[in-house]
């Protein structure tokens, strides 16, 4: 079989299913299962423990899918066409922040779809053949896989960049058994710019290429399960889940290109919703408007606590009281604590 000819087609085939970019690498990962074991050493995963977990499989591929012998890694473009300015949402003290990636559909379901769809080309082309598909749904260093493919460079905040696409686009994996060609693993080009580290709110890239994920916002509006610790709260103004402010930054974003993919439409005008109207969704109403959505996976408990904490960081909004009051009384402690906190604020 001629491999080199396969890759060629595996790449078109991959732009032909939505992809904007496909690379091929091995399976080394040394060093970053190095940067990986003195991360959790330092207890830099918080509450996620998945990521110690299933030990060395995540940074050894052949363990977590025998007879592993390359990877297939893509990406796809997820900022939507035409949505409000995240610049403005932040400025806005009335308006809730959602991190760009989550505003539509899952992206977990459409792109593991592509990947079986990619997979099948090849069965169809090469006969049966050994793979498995995951898009951030296994133990997988999937920005080091990308790098090492071609797809870019880890920067400062440890998102991947691309020099001609910036930072926003989704990750995923086909772990195979055909010996294909590699691609070259790609240069970092952050240089002397500090600008992620600068501007992140709560200081939790405490050097660069290492984020502290206790310290991280989208961390402790997603992750975090329990109490958000207080030192923080100021500090994640109205960003009610994830955060972007390291990759609106990023210089490398003015070569981003908005998605095709009709599915990441915002949902609920969610780029740039009222606080007080998304603390009024009773629990029906949030799983009825999450559904298909990564939000959904907080649940109307965290989603509850994180606006408001948004609610007290917008002291002097009309009406921020009443709809806390609204919520004083709620079954959940943990709603209730931030809601006293938050009326404490506007005290």
């Amino acid at each position: 079989m001629n491999y080199v000819e396969l890759a060629h087609r595996i790449r078109a085939w991959g732009v032909e299913l939505g992809f904007q970019q496909v690379g091929i690498t091995g399976t080394d990962l040394a060093a970053d299962e190095t940067h990986l074991l003195n991360w959790l050493a330092a207890g830099c995963h918080g509450e996620m423990d998945y990521m110690q977990r299933h030990g060395t499989k995540r940074s050894r591929p052949q363990e977590l899918q025998p007879g592993t012998l390359r990877v297939i890694s893509v990406r796809m473009d997820y900022a939507p066409p035409g949505i409000a300015s995240s610049w403005d949402v932040l400025a806005d003290h009335s308006l809730a922040y959602v991190s760009r990636y989550a505003l539509g559909r899952d992206y977990h379901k459409l792109m593991r779809n592509r990947l079986q769809q990619l997979a099948d080309r090849i069965a169809a082309d090469i006969g049966p053949f050994g793979y498995r598909a995951f898009v951030d749904s296994a133990p997988v260093l999937e920005r080091a896989i990308a790098r090492n493919a071609g797809l870019g460079w880890i920067g400062k905040h440890t998102c991947l960049i691309n020099r001609g696409a910036g930072s926003w686009f989704f990750l995923g994996e086909l772990y195979t058994d055909l010996p294909l060609p590699l691609d070259e693993a790609a240069s970092a080009h952050c240089g002397s710019c500090t600008r992620c580290i600068e501007i992140c709110p709560t200081r939790a890239i405490v050097a660069p290429y290492q984020v502290d994920a206790r310290r991280c916002i989208s961390y402790l509006t997603i992750e975090l399960h329990g109490s958000i610790p207080d030192e923080f709260r100021h500090a994640i103004g109205n960003r009610i889940y994830g955060c972007d402010d390291c990759q609106l930054i990023c210089p490398w974003n003015k070569f981003s290109q908005p998605t095709a993919e009709t599915d990441f439409t915002p949902r609920h005008h969610l780029d740039g919703a009222a606080l007080i109207e998304l603390f009024a969704w009773t629990e029906d109403e949030f799983r009825r408007r999450t559904e298909g959505s990564a939000i959904r996976r907080i649940g109307h408990e965290r989603w509850l606590r994180n606006i408001a904490i948004a609610l007290g960081n917008a002291r002097g909004l009309p009406g921020a009281v009443n709809a806390l009051l609204s919520r004083a009384g709620h079954a959940s402690e943990l709603v209730r604590e931030h809601v006293q906190w938050a009326l404490q604020q506007h005290a």
